[in-house]
């Protein structure tokens, strides 16, 4: 049964696109099929991934707003077994399109319902907002991963966010669970980013995931080049950590 997974934070910066983009060509390597919903109108995860923004022809917004079949939309990666449902600037005007829409908080729901069975896990790459194209990710998903950067203000907003996965459990989906907290941009040199460590594993305890990711300059350059971690230099600490975490997601899912 294909898993459903929303990758998000209100917070920009914190690493959010890297992990979406680092998971899920991981998983993909590991074996497993995997599906990537570019749900952010900066479309980095698209771009992240070698495809050109500008010539996309079809993305998230005319599954969303016009019904385009997703057959019609899904489209290979440069990772064997990972797929992506684009996106670009025209996803900007979604969320005031939407308003009027009947049923507007399950439209991705309905259209990730035709996803082929074949594929074990679609991750949907959230914008940084709490706005309705969150909200649909969050109504469309089984669980979700929250990326908290190893920083300051690491857990402002952080509530914020929590409420809103609780809101959207009491009144659109029940069954929505918090798959796990990764930390990320950590830099080991300073006592700060395991004072946060420490501080967000006393609220969450084993949601929080042991691998962390470092700052990484192999990471940040990655997306320029259009490939993920693994394939831009899958010697680098950051791609040995997203193997790690791939790992760790792979045994707490096959419990």
């Amino acid at each position: 049964m294909t898993k459903i997974i929303a990758i998000c934070n209100q917070k920009g910066g914190v690493g959010k696109t890297s992990t979406a983009v680092s998971l899920g060509s991981g998983l993909a390597l590991e074996g497993k099929k995997c599906l990537l919903v570019d749900l952010d109108p900066q479309g980095n995860a698209t771009s992240g991934l070698g495809l050109d923004k500008r010539s996309i022809q079809k993305s998230i917004y005319h599954a969303l707003l016009e019904s385009i079949p997703l057959f019609d939309i899904i489209t290979p990666t440069c990772v064997d077994n990972l797929f992506i449902i684009p996106s670009n600037e025209s996803l900007a005007g979604t969320e005031v399109e939407l308003v009027s829409e009947w049923g507007r908080e399950g439209k991705l729901k309905k259209t990730l319902a035709q996803v082929d069975p074949s594929f074990d896990f679609v991750l949907i790459d959230c914008p940084p907002s709490l706005g309705l194209l969150t909200v649909n990710a969050l109504t469309g998903s089984n669980s979700v991963m929250i990326p908290i950067q190893c920083e300051y203000y690491a857990l402002e907003g952080l509530g914020q966010l929590i409420n809103t996965i609780n809101l959207i459990k009491e009144n659109l989906n029940n069954a929505l669970q918090i798959e796990g907290i990764v930390m990320t941009m950590a830099d080991f040199r300073t006592n700060l980013t395991q004072e946060v460590i420490n501080e967000v594993k006393k609220h969450f305890g084993d949601k929080v995931y042991n691998t962390v990711i470092p700052r990484n300059i192999r990471l940040s350059e990655a997306p320029g080049f259009g490939k993920p971690i693994h394939l831009y230099d899958k010697d680098s600490e950051g791609a040995k950590k997203y193997r790690e975490l791939t790992k760790e997601f792979l045994i707490f899912n096959a419990s």
